[in-house]
């Protein structure tokens, strides 16, 4: 998870390479948040070769405002370094999809 700000979460992307990169945005007082966090885990066990990335938007504000983040949880996906698509809400299956998708 990411603890310190934007240089971190942009070296997670660039060390990412063409890999595909899944953030949440997540927060301790958000509910939803806290029960899609058990299925975020697993899927990264799963998926060996998709980087996830987990960032808390109350110590990270700088990334949730850069990333244009206004609701948790949100997903962005990232290839390249590009975001490739975003969507909130707590959705285990949304995230399969677009994994599937982008991957």
């Amino acid at each position: 998870s990411i603890d310190n700000v934007k240089a971190e979460f942009d070296k997670a992307l660039a060390d990412a390479g063409d890999k595909l990169v899944v953030v949440d945005f997540t927060a301790s007082w958000c509910g939803p948040c806290q029960r899609i966090a058990p299925v975020f885990a697993a899927l990264a066990d799963e998926m060996p070769d998709v980087v996830f990335v987990k960032v808390d938007v109350d110590e990270n504000d700088e990334v949730a405002s850069d990333c244009g983040i206004s609701s948790m949880p949100t997903f962005q996906f990232y290839k390249s370094g590009a975001k490739v698509h975003e969507f909130s809400g707590a959705s285990e299956e949304k995230i399969r999809d677009a994994i599937k998708s982008f991957k």
